[in-house]
């Protein structure tokens, strides 16, 4: 039966068992006929109620929520598909525009947004949570799909898969995850709220069984074993990056993949643009058929990986448990290194529902008769198996043995803690609800929220319904109703909203002060804080774009591995300039103590802080953390592979990519325009086009995809070459300003050997001492950096350069010349300067 286009296929006018039988013949056409679950699922939903689909992975519930989205595209309505993590969101994106075409799908991320309007959007929790918190019940919303809904359960995000559920009362939902649990009080209220019957479909038995097994060897000699016995593809799943990628390496001495697999594999990434670093040895490790998998990689390393493991060209790979997030890879065997995490406080057992998350991705319906899942001892343990056996029978040698002890820490587990997980029931979804200034602000930006407060539709009603009518308990209800009280007065002492008319009796009014950007979000909880820090800087002072970033950068998440690694350079440097002064060991590590990673501002934030909290206590609950990420770049002058390679953080670029980017969209996002000068504008613009360059390739694909001809032409692998930039010329001039201000930088050290690294030809050694013949120094202050100390000569292939150097005696009388070579910049994603040397003007 040839594959029948879904779309076309759809009814009509609308009906409801045309529907049922269009989407069963389409299936079927796909060679993917529904099971009993699936008919059922279908069935529920075409009959307009809402749905909790809890079945194991591989029963197909991508298939149901497609069922839901065709549903809604024939009823000419608006359907939304939400899930936990960008890479999942993603990956769906792609795989419904396979199926209902890119001009009717979406998708919207917070980093980027691809055809927003269309009639299916796939987004993060957050973005649905954002447009229920602005819009009420009177969103454009009438279908949502949320995937992995486990994740109502999460601490810290468990709020925005709440939100939705309390808010759109007009939508249908589907509920979807193969580890829900108990969600009855859930679905009560569910249908309480929306008068819609909910429909649970549960229970279903997997079509691939699953096979146990505890296993005391060592791990490379166990996955040598399961290659040998046809149980590839491998997983491999640790609970640390660092981890992952060193067993990767270690497995890179195994023949993994057989010659013709590795020319299959070379053949497949021949195009693919490797970063040096991290991307060097990936590019290394996938060409032996191995994997790596995990938050800390860029997005496109990641999608490079699942797409080579989707199409059957990795037999193992090594990652951590971001797989168990619903990602569609094809695995055969599941091996997990320990029963144990770190959930950032400290270490402890898995969960019932991470064993099966990650465990359920064992097994591809269609390819195996079951799938595997293995659970490694300990270490410590296989190592004293394995030397008992060594030291035999013989009750001598069996003394001498001496056992490996657990490392300092160490949380026991063993065979009978896989017993019990394997059986173990998914834990009870419970409510994080919480409440913040961004929640207020989306709730005051409603149409009629300035509604006298006894009005329903005003935002005093409405804050007032969602902190007291929502799934948390009685006493989480109290806190979040002072919370919202909290963040109210916060507000109105930061001059953000105003109150008219007195108490809330019936005819008072609450308006926002001010007109809002379009994209204007107080994401962290931080913001309202850093709106009044903002207005103590002095926007005439040279250095106010830097310390507008520094104050943004304070109330973000601390990047933990990118602050150690500055902690750990910076203590290198001062204990190097501790012995040049003779200083003795013990006064050097006492020293030593004080020095930490930059932290600018640090003293005028905390001042700031413990100001602001003097009025607003709430927001104690939340630490100020001067740091010094994105300034910290700038003021290097480097692009985002110096910086990786200056701290030795290749193995998280993706954690860096994601810091720069939450930075760029809070500065974007945060600052009022009218706080934004030229400089600081600039910064922002640069920011956003270097987190463009490092890795664009979802929009790019997305272009790729609404071309035809450009997607026939596409490697399904290979995404395109970044956006040209040069196109935005704000931020390319910022990238040529860098090139050159290192330069200065490096010339006011009088680092001769690092300047003729960067410039062979330039005659660097002998223009410095013909410069420092005339002047004792070189600025390098703020005003040395302004845009008035560049003159630029544009033409259509190069521009000329002159960058003025900032001599003591204010001569501007020796500068920098240099050309701007456009196509070699187009090429390279960065500004291509090629300097002629530094001379008298």
């Amino acid at each position: 039966m040839p594959s029948l286009d879904l779309v076309s296929s759809l009814p009509r006018p609308w009906d409801a068992d045309e529907f049922v039988g269009a989407f069963d013949d389409w299936a079927r056409s796909r060679g993917l006929p529904l099971y009993p679950a699936q008919e059922e699922a279908v069935l529920e939903i075409a009959l307009e109620k809402h749905l909790v689909l809890s079945t194991p992975t591989g029963t197909g519930k991508s298939l149901v929520a497609i069922a839901a989205h065709a549903m809604a595209l024939a009823q000419g309505r608006r359907s939304y598909y939400t899930a936990p993590i960008k890479a999942l969101v993603s990956e769906k994106f792609f795989d419904l525009v396979q199926v209902f075409g890119a001009e009717n799908v979406g998708m919207v991320t917070g980093d980027s947004s691809v055809n927003p309007d269309a009639p299916i959007v796939c987004c993060t929790a957050e973005i649905l949570a954002n447009i229920a918190l602005r819009n009420g019940a009177d969103a454009e919303v009438d279908s949502v799909v949320m995937d992995e809904f486990h994740f109502y359960a999460d601490s810290d995000r468990g709020w925005a898969w709440q939100v939705p559920l309390l808010e759109l009362t007009r939508a249908r939902f589907v509920l979807m995850s193969a580890t829900l649990g108990d969600v009855t009080a859930i679905a009560s209220d569910l249908e309480r709220r929306t008068g819609r019957e909910v429909a649970q479909v549960t229970g279903v038995a997997r079509p691939v069984p699953l096979h146990y097994r505890y296993a005391v060897v060592p791990a490379q000699e166990l996955v040598e074993e399961l290659l040998a016995d046809g149980l590839a593809p491998v997983y491999i799943v640790h609970f640390s990056q660092a981890a992952a990628a060193e067993r990767a390496q270690a497995l890179s001495s195994v023949r993994v993949a057989s010659r013709e697999q590795r020319d299959a594999i070379a053949a497949a990434i021949g195009g693919f643009r490797f970063s040096t670093g991290f991307g060097t040895t990936l590019s290394r490790l996938v060409r032996s058929g191995i994997g790596v998998h995990h938050a800390g990689m860029l997005p496109r390393y990641r999608r490079l990986v699942e797409q080579l493991a989707q199409q059957g060209l990795l037999r193992v790979v090594c990652g951590t448990d971001t797989l168990g997030v619903g990602i569609n890879v094809p695995i055969r065997t599941v091996l997990l290194t320990g029963l144990t995490k770190f959930d950032g406080t400290r270490m402890r057992h898995l969960s019932a529902r991470e064993f099966h998350q990650v465990a359920g991705r064992a097994g591809r319906a269609g390819f195996d008769t079951a799938g595997e899942v293995v659970a490694l001892a300990p270490e410590h343990e296989i190592e004293n198996l394995k030397a008992a056996a060594k030291a035999g029978s013989d009750p001598k040698a069996q003394r001498k043995v001496v056992k490996k002890k657990a490392p300092t820490g160490f949380v026991n587990w063993g065979p009978a803690s896989f017993e019990r997980l394997i059986v173990a029931e998914p834990e009870p979804l419970t409510s994080s609800m919480r409440f913040t200034a961004s929640m207020m602000l989306q709730i005051l930006s409603r149409p009629g929220a300035d509604a006298p407060a006894s009005d329903p539709g005003s935002a005093f009603q409405a804050v007032r319904a969602l902190v007291t009518d929502n799934h948390a308990s009685a006493a989480q209800r109290a806190a979040l109703a002072r919370r919202a009280i909290a963040v109210y007065r916060t507000l109105r002492t930061a001059g953000v909203v105003e109150q008219h008319g007195g108490g809330f009796a019936g005819d008072a009014r609450v308006t926002l002060t001010v007109e809002l950007q379009h994209d204007f979000a107080l994401n962290q909880p931080l913001s309202p804080f850093a709106l009044a820090a903002l207005e103590l800087l002095d926007r005439d002072d040279p250095s106010y774009a830097l310390d507008a970033i520094s104050v943004i950068e304070a109330t973000l998440d601390d990047p933990r591995p990118i602050l150690s690694q500055q902690q750990y350079r910076a203590r290198g440097e001062a204990v190097a300039a501790m012995k040049s002064e003779g200083l003795e060991y013990e006064e050097r590590m006492e020293l030593l103590e004080d020095v930490t990673w930059p932290k600018p501002l640090d003293e005028l934030l905390e001042q700031a802080y413990e100001t602001f909290a003097s009025t607003q206590p709430w927001i104690r609950d939340f630490e100020l953390s001067p740091k010094s990420v994105v300034r910290d770049m700038y003021e290097r002058a480097m692009t985002f592979t110096e910086y990786v390679s200056l701290y030795d953080l290749g193995r998280s670029e993706g954690l860096v990519l994601r810091y720069l980017s939450d930075a760029y969209r809070a500065a974007r996002q945060t600052i009022p325009d009218e706080a934004k000068t030229e400089d600081l504008r600039d910064l922002v613009e640069w920011l956003g086009e270097l987190v463009r360059q490092v890795d664009s390739s979802l929009l790019d694909e997305w272009s790729a995809l609404t071309d035809p001809a450009a997607a026939a032409e596409q490697d399904a692998v290979v995404p395109p070459a970044p956006s040209d930039v040069t196109t935005n010329e704000r931020a390319f001039l910022v990238l040529v300003r860098n090139e050159l201000w290192r330069r200065v930088q490096l010339a006011a050290l009088q680092r001769d050997d690092d300047l003729v690294a960067l410039d062979p030809d330039a005659g660097w050694p002998e223009a410095l001492d013909a410069y420092y013949d005339e002047h004792d120094e070189m600025g390098t202050g703020p005003d040395a950096r302004s845009t008035a100390r560049l003159v630029i000569a544009r033409h259509l292939d190069r521009w000329q350069v002159r960058q003025i150097i900032d001599d003591p005696a204010g001569h501007h009388d020796w500068g920098i010349d240099a050309i701007v070579d456009l196509d070699a910049s187009r090429e390279a994603g960065v500004a291509i300067v090629r300097v002629a040397g530094l001379r008298r003007l």
